[in-house]
């Protein structure tokens, strides 16, 4: 007879994790498109919404900083430099607020059956994507009917979206874990987003940004996300090496902490949410 084993979070090694979620694809999946499916259930403008909001967010940054501030943006119609910063961060804010409630939603499942919990964070990641599609469309749309489309440096943007959805991974994992034990950080969890927007080069380049302070910036990660759009979307962006080094450090620091401490709550997700 083999011996039994109780499966449960500290069971494997924290490795094991990733090949449990691969062998857990199916649920990735099946949570994310119930997520799509809930989100855009009785609205009225079903996934225009998803139009919407970056065309507003755009519209909004054109007229405040293009036209009252008058930012310089080049050849570029400062439409598009708008655009390609609110395509960067509706990704990551759409991932960073779905998979910071996912424990909270989730109750349910947390405290009835195992599975490698970090699966409902992901797969709330995963439902932003949908969203950000439709966006992505509407700046192709605007970009050809300006006259500027995307050129070759549009290879990138897989780069820039992996990096994107990485940090906020990473970000989501903290909110998430924190949040099962104190739910303060549901109520903390829309002020500290506004902060990262407003802290954030999204309606306007990162060059503005004075050199004495430009190393401080770019510690924030969201800072080399945007100029990573912007280089994909419009082949000119504010990307000196050495800044963006510390922008990817400091990104790929959130996520691994994120997973550290993900990891180390995990255990008494059942027990206390």
């Amino acid at each position: 007879m083999k011996p039994t084993r109780e499966l449960g979070p500290e069971s494997e090694p924290f490795l094991r994790m990733w090949h449990d979620v691969w062998m857990h694809r199916e649920l990735v999946f099946f949570l994310a498109w119930r997520d799509v499916k809930v989100r855009y259930k009785q609205t009225v403008f079903g996934v225009l919404w998803a139009v919407l909001r970056p065309a507003i967010s755009a519209a909004v940054f054109t007229f405040v900083f293009g036209n009252m501030a008058k930012l310089p943006s080049g050849s570029t119609p400062y439409l598009l430099v708008a655009m390609a910063g609110v395509l960067g961060w509706s990704l990551m804010s759409d991932g960073i607020s779905g998979a910071s409630q996912s424990m909270i939603s989730n109750t349910s499942l947390v405290t009835k059956v195992y599975f490698p919990r970090i699966i409902l964070p992901l797969a709330a990641l995963c439902r932003g994507l949908v969203d950000w599609l439709f966006a992505a469309g509407l700046y192709l749309g605007i970009s050809l009917w300006a006259g500027h489309p995307p050129g070759t440096d549009v290879i990138l943007l897989p780069l820039a979206m992996i990096y994107a959805l990485a940090v906020a991974f990473g970000i989501s994992l903290w909110f998430s874990a924190a949040g099962v034990r104190y739910r303060d950080v549901a109520h903390a969890l829309p002020f500290a987003l506004q902060v990262l927007f407003w802290i954030s080069p999204i309606g306007y380049s990162s060059a503005h940004i004075p050199d004495a302070v430009a190393p401080w910036y770019w510690c924030n990660p969201i800072v080399g996300v945007m100029e990573l759009f912007r280089l994909a979307l419009l082949g000119d962006a504010h990307i000196p090496g050495r800044l963006l080094a510390i922008s990817v450090t400091s990104g790929l620091c959130i996520l691994a902490g994120g997973m550290w401490f993900f990891r180390r709550m995990e255990a008494a997700f059942a027990d206390v949410i």
